[in-house]
């Protein structure tokens, strides 16, 4: 149960953005039903089996879309969803007869979502790529490093999940909430370089007031000592963001700097590399923990850097049951948090397939139908 429970959507499987966005949908209470090719790619590794958090909540389907009957039936079940996900490049879905045209005629109001990496259209649109590649042309990896270092990013996060998987969520429940109030359905045309690029309007807020310069370690959020990360004696790091001159004058008392007339010039632009350099010789003093003990809990902005599973353990999160471990596969708990709603749980990872039978006979396929997509369907 959950807040999307009675909307129906099918996943056409695909990697990254698309199966995020499908779990979660499937997290909030949608039934997400997951069409998978008949049979793994031997040796894929990105095929995940179970661990694949990405699939869990959902049912799955396991059919070779090249065969018309199989197509047929997944066109069946479009007659009765909300909406589809795909997340092929632009053209793909029409050659196995499944594009937009063919299932918006079939199902008017359905929400036809469209995840891909440079979008639609566009003199790249054909072209492969990744997480990486979309947020370097977005603009959205720019300030993610220091001068004269080469840009890193977290993984996925910025491009893939942010920019990518959470604009196609949001997209599809605006579709629904419009086809449900009486509008037509529509395409979503999900582009993670749009999305990341859409993500960077507060750093362009920034650049506009003259607080954030295209020059990188020159902004007010990629620049000063009082927004950063710092070695640890241990070879753990922490972090400290004390913007506001209440939180940094809290930061100067604690790292006992108060008196410092150097330190006391926050917002001079002049200072930052110096005072840099100075925070950094403080924080490779002590280990992680000595920081943690002094700094954590207060407001002076504050936090160590942790690995998930050194996470999991963090008594803020486990207080909040952020993080578990279910069938030896450690996972993030659903987000975000709704009252009506306080103990949903993740669903299971499918296994391949395990769901067809069932799916089919309630699209209303015959067992002659079901035979000759599913050989082994009992």
């Amino acid at each position: 149960m959950g807040p999307l429970t009675g909307i129906r959507v099918i996943e056409i499987a695909g990697l990254g953005p698309a199966p995020f966005c499908g779990m979660l949908l499937a997290d909030m209470g949608a039934e997400v039903i997951l069409v998978e090719r008949a049979c793994s790619k031997p040796g894929d590794p990105l095929d995940l089996g179970q661990h694949a958090i990405f699939n869990r909540g959902k049912r799955s389907l396991a059919l070779d879309l090249k065969q018309p009957a199989a197509a047929e039936a997944v066109l069946k079940l479009i007659d009765r969803a909300d909406a589809l996900i795909e997340g092929m490049r632009p053209g793909a879905m029409e050659r196995l007869g499944l594009g937009p045209d063919v299932a918006l005629a079939r199902n008017p109001k359905l929400v036809y979502g469209r995840m891909t990496g440079w979008g639609q259209t566009g003199p790249l649109a054909q072209s492969a790529g990744h997480d990486i590649n979309y947020i370097a042309l977005s603009g959205a990896l720019w300030y993610a490093g220091q001068p004269g270092t080469a840009p890193v990013a977290p993984p996925t996060l910025v491009g893939d999940l942010g920019g990518g998987a959470l604009y196609l969520a949001m997209g599809l429940l605006a579709g629904i909430l419009h086809a449900r109030s009486g509008g037509p359905g529509q395409v979503i045309d999900a582009a993670v370089v749009d999305g990341s690029a859409n993500m960077m309007n507060l750093m362009l807020s920034l650049y506009a007031a003259g607080q954030q310069p295209i020059e990188r370690g020159k902004g007010l959020l990629d620049g000063p000592h009082w927004y950063g990360s710092y070695r640890c004696s241990c070879g753990g790091f922490v972090t400290v963001g004390a913007m506001e001159p209440q939180f940094y004058t809290q930061l100067l008392e604690k790292l006992q700097l108060t008196d410092d007339a150097d330190f006391r010039r926050q917002y001079d632009p002049g200072m930052w590399p110096q005072l840099r350099a100075r925070l950094e010789a403080l924080f490779l003093s002590q280990p992680r923990t000595h920081w943690q003990s002094v700094l954590e809990g207060l407001d002076t902005c504050f936090a160590p850097v942790l690995d998930p599973q050194a996470a999991r353990h963090h008594p803020h999160l486990a207080a909040r049951a952020v993080y578990a471990e279910t069938n030896g596969v450690l996972q993030a708990a659903p987000a975000p948090r709704f009252s009506t709603f306080p103990t949903v749980q993740p669903g299971a990872i499918p296994t391949r397939g395990a769901d067809g039978a069932q799916v089919l006979r309630e699209a209303g396929l015959t067992e002659t139908e079901l035979r000759q997509i599913l050989p082994h369907a009992g």
